[in-house]
């Protein structure tokens, strides 16, 4: 085959393919084009999770009416005009491929007026084709539309996830642009429903609200450090707030929001030995620089940085997320009492005052976080204890009858049957009844606990939305959710079995940890999600359970069909048998 020039809109399309990912990629290109004109207002309207329509309007400069045909062309900029000012960037947008790209794979109308000129012009292009360019009555600023997204790159179209998802990252990130333009007054409407509204008054805790929900946003404490010309600011969670991925973790460097491995790496080394394994924070961090020491034309999507001197930069957010942290939660004094007496080894006191029936009674009093360091997900091991050549497995699906023994660093059980001691992980066996009940009660209908109080849960709008679309399902299972303002719902009824659960971490639990790729909620089967409540509601590691509580949690477990495992497969058990204890102490054979 010879080698030949590609046609323009060939080479369009395929140039538009490293800017324009997905409907999210509009949006930011759209944005970063209005807060670099200036904008003091940005209103987004998406239909469609962003395919059918994106409109961005803002009031900001405006392109003049003679210079409107020459914005939408390649490489047409008003941010640089020399390859020095690439090490100078002041501006979200340099390279003027952004509506050139758009405009390739959409139906693109852009109406602009600048504040000098008493009328504005329109122009209207299709799969990068300019169609017309005429004078229009506009107020100040700019509004670009943007229709039909990909209508003619099929092939595009497939690697699109659910609206579901689309959404979502269109939610996440224009919060994440109106937390670092905490001034410039953000509205966004998705389907003709307000997702976000931002007064542009300057209040970062408004819009963490909108980032993390009323609660997270509260318990958010401030960072800021200046160190040899580079200011770091922003906010941080307290070690007892964490997630179990790092999605909540953002970067901003002059405005930019970026994505640092190494940065996310230095914020966690502030939190050594502060977190659980497996547990990351939240947090919103801004470092301030001389543009030319970083790099910022690494990506065709301006998400990735270089630093001149990245070992300093790395040093001082660990240094400032330290300090933070040491500031705003102080090591606690050597008061704090102990489970067990110094002179005994019963509990001497418990937590709270827990009813000998709670467990059949679903009365539940957790404390502390859920012993769940390592992925739900993770199969069980197989490495066999130390001085052993393998692990002994358990006989039967079903487990014999047990014999509570005690409890271990109030997280675990010791229970001796008729063939050994049993190791019982507390929270793990606690979810595994309540999921079987839950499906016991699923054939004829969850009965539900009316709250003598409605509970107002306040969700990120991601969170939200997530759960909006769900809300039949929920009544189903014996829920009563219905919304209440923007990223409020009312909870007002919920399943019996978790009559004494706190109903915000139930609602919760439904939608946070959410990974791009995983499930749409409103597609999961409602043995997950029921599996996901379970796992909220189960008792903790850190609660202390008398013998009754024990005994009967014990013998719950021994009723269920599938004893040895939680709902997300991680064991409730480890079995060893009086055999295998028998040669640990050499009473039989060689160790």
């Amino acid at each position: 085959m010879s080698i030949q020039i590609l046609p323009a809109e060939v080479a369009s399309q395929i140039a538009a393919g490293e800017v324009v990912e997905r409907p999210a990629s509009v949006v930011k290109e759209l944005v970063e084009n209005s807060l670099d004109a200036g904008a003091s207002f940005i209103t987004i309207s998406i239909e469609g999770a962003g395919q059918r329509l994106v409109e961005v309007i803002d009031d900001g400069c405006g392109i003049p009416a003679d210079e409107l045909a020459l914005a939408v062309e390649r490489h047409a900029t008003s941010k640089l005009t020399a390859a020095a000012d690439l090490f100078n960037i002041q501006t979200l947008g340099f390279r003027g491929e952004a509506l050139a790209s758009i405009g390739s794979v959409s139906n693109l109308t852009l109406i602009s007026r600048t504040a000098q000129s008493s009328v504005g012009a329109k122009l209207r292009m299709e799969g990068g084709q300019l169609l017309s360019l005429q004078p229009a009555g506009a107020p100040k600023g700019t509004t670009v539309r943007v229709e039909n997204l990909f209508y003619n790159v099929p092939a595009r179209l497939k690697f699109l996830k659910s609206e579901a998802t689309e959404r979502r990252w269109i939610d996440n990130l224009v919060v994440r642009y109106a937390l670092a333009y905490p001034n410039v007054r953000f509205h966004l409407v998705q389907d003709r429903r307000p997702a976000l509204q931002t007064s542009g008054r300057g209040e970062l805790r408004e819009i963490l609200v909108a980032l993390y929900g009323a609660d997270a946003a509260r318990q958010m404490l401030e960072v800021n450090l200046i160190d040899e010309g580079m200011r770091i600011g922003g906010f941080i969670s307290p070690p007892s707030l964490t997630r179990s991925h790092r999605r909540d973790i953002f970067f901003y460097v002059n405005g930019r929001p970026v994505q640092d491995g190494a940065l996310s790496a230095a914020l966690l080394k502030g939190y050594h030995t502060l977190l659980m394994v497996g547990r990351y924070p939240l947090g919103a961090i801004f470092i301030e620089m001389s543009p030319n020491a970083v790099d910022v034309n690494v990506h065709p999507t301006k998400a990735e940085v270089r630093f001149r001197q990245p070992e300093q930069v790395f040093a001082a957010l660990q240094s400032a997320v330290r300090r933070a942290l040491l500031a705003h939660s102080p090591a606690p004094g050597l008061n704090v009492p102990l489970p067990w007496g110094a002179g005994d080894r019963t509990p001497s006191t418990f937590v709270g005052q827990i009813d000998p029936g709670w467990i059949t009674q679903e009365k539940y009093a957790p404390t502390g976080e859920p012993n769940e360091p390592q992925d739900a997900n993770m199969p069980i091991s197989e490495t066999p204890p130390v001085g052993t050549s393998s692990q002994p497995t358990l006989p039967g699906q079903r487990i014999p009858l047990l014999r509570p023994i005690g409890q271990i660093a109030a997280a675990y059980l010791a229970a001796e049957g008729p063939d050994g001691l049993y190791l019982i992980d507390q929270h793990a066996a606690h979810e595994r009844v309540l999921f079987e009940r839950f499906l016991a009660q699923r054939s004829t209908g969850v009965p539900s606990q009316a709250l003598l109080q409605p509970a107002a849960v306040h969700l990120s709008a991601a969170e939200a939305r997530l759960l909006a679309d769900q809300l039949p399902t929920l009544t189903s299972l014996g829920f009563q959710v219905e919304p209440f303002g923007p990223g409020v719902f009312l909870v007002r009824a919920i399943p019996a079995l978790l009559a004494h659960s706190n109903p915000e971490d139930a609602l919760r639990a439904l939608v946070e940890n959410f990974e791009e790729d995983e499930t749409p909620l409103q597609a999961l089967h409602e043995e997950l999600i029921i599996a996901r409540v379970c796992k909220r509601a189960a008792v903790k590691a850190g609660a202390i359970l008398s013998m009754e509580e024990q005994r009967a949690l014990l013998f719950d477990l021994e009723a269920c069909q599938s004893p040895r495992t939680c709902p997300h497969g991680r064991p409730t058990m480890i079995h060893l048998s009086v055999d295998l204890l028998e040669r640990q102490f050499g009473r039989k054979g060689a160790r």
